[in-house]
């Protein structure tokens, strides 16, 4: 397995301090914060270690409260709100330096059959006929002041191919649509939740930049401050985040210092898997 997917799914396996309390650790990868989907997989792994195995996630509603200290651990506090008899509900609040950072409200469900329809997935090029983003990364990284070059080129757990790519250090006006297929970079445990927890945590990637699209900014501008705001996903079929997911995210609306940002996920096979939403902050200084 890539060290980097390792490192990964070391990152989201939490250590059980106390019942219902779990520590969580962050890399150290030259950032000021801790990256948001670190923490949504985090939490959605605290959860899920008070739920019975034949449960899993079908939503989860999160909010950041204050930016996240990377040099210090993360506890994952679970309330069990709720067990009945199809649908398990619980919260998560985490905490740094006694103060709340983030919490989270996921339900889970038992497998059932229904009704079942879908938006059908766009036609897009094939992974196989796009360049990784690391490929991309490295080009751009030569724009950057040389101690930041190592740490924007740096192989990440998931592998991503953009479709509709764009220079972070020179951007230009365009449609606030983006499209790219992603997935773990290896291949991971079987354990259907430990997909999940992988996929909230590549949700947050590049799902706020979609709404600077149309005013030509970046986040490596620095008269702007930006950052998530709140995180919500819905999981709709089985799926595995190591095969080729096909995340297409737009922006209805920016207004108000913040940028509204919705994406789906979609299976190479065309099913749509997850559905996402997002506001954050987006303010010019």
């Amino acid at each position: 397995m890539e060290k980097s997917l390792e490192d990964l799914i070391a990152l989201l396996d939490l250590e059980e301090i106390d019942a219902n309390h779990f520590r969580g650790v962050s890399p150290d990868e030259g950032w000021q914060r801790v990256y948001g989907g670190q923490v949504l997989g985090q939490a959605l792994v605290a959860a899920s270690r008070t739920v019975t195995p034949e449960r899993h996630s079908h939503s989860l509603h999160g909010y950041f409260l204050r930016p996240g200290d990377t040099r210090v651990p993360i506890l994952y506090v679970v309330d069990r709100i709720r067990d009945g008899a199809s649908f398990t509900t619980r919260r998560v609040v985490a905490v740094q330096h006694g103060r709340a950072i983030f919490n989270m409200a996921i339900s889970f469900q038992v497998v059932e059959e229904g009704l079942s329809h879908q938006f059908e997935m766009p036609a897009v090029p094939p992974p196989e006929d796009l360049e990784d983003e690391v490929t991309l990364r490295k080009k751009y990284a030569a724009k950057m002041p040389a101690e930041f070059q190592q740490m924007f080129a740096r192989e990440r757990p998931i592998e991503m191919r953009p479709i509709d790519p764009y220079d972070f250090f020179a951007p230009e006006k365009r449609e606030p649509v983006q499209r790219c297929w992603m997935r773990a970079r290896d291949a991971l445990p079987e354990d259907p939740r430990l997909h999940q927890c992988v996929l909230a945590y590549l949700s947050d990637w590049t799902l706020l930049d979609t709404a600077t699209l149309p005013h030509a900014i970046s986040w490596t501008q620095p008269n702007l401050q930006s950052a998530s705001l709140d995180h919500a996903m819905w999981f709709h079929r089985p799926f595995r985040a190591d095969d080729w997911l096909l995340f297409v995210q737009d922006s209805p609306s920016a207004s108000g210092a913040r940028g509204f940002n919705r994406g789906l996920v979609y299976r190479r096979d065309g099913a749509l898997i997850a559905s996402v939403a997002q506001e954050g902050l987006i303010r010019l200084r």
